[in-house]
């Protein structure tokens, strides 16, 4: 497992324990493997895959976006 896999496990845990977005596996797992490149498409990501539709002006995109920034911000 390469170093952004790492990464992306790691967003996803804490969007999971600190936000309470709990991606199904096979979700996950996809994520992990195709991670979206942008900060935009990954939350839009996330929000899909926990059954959001349109999202986006809401509190809620902005709270799982502020997590996904902060992660990929750290990304090499």
């Amino acid at each position: 497992m390469g170093a952004r896999n790492s990464e992306v496990e790691q967003l996803l845990y804490d969007l999971c324990v600190g936000k309470g977005f709990c991606l199904p596996l096979a979700e996950s797992q996809r994520l992990v493997e195709t991670p979206p490149p942008d900060v935009d498409g990954f939350t839009d990501a996330v929000l899909a895959a926990e059954g959001y539709g349109d999202m986006s002006y809401t509190d809620t995109r902005r709270m799982v976006r502020e997590v996904v920034d902060r992660h990929m911000r750290n990304w090499s």
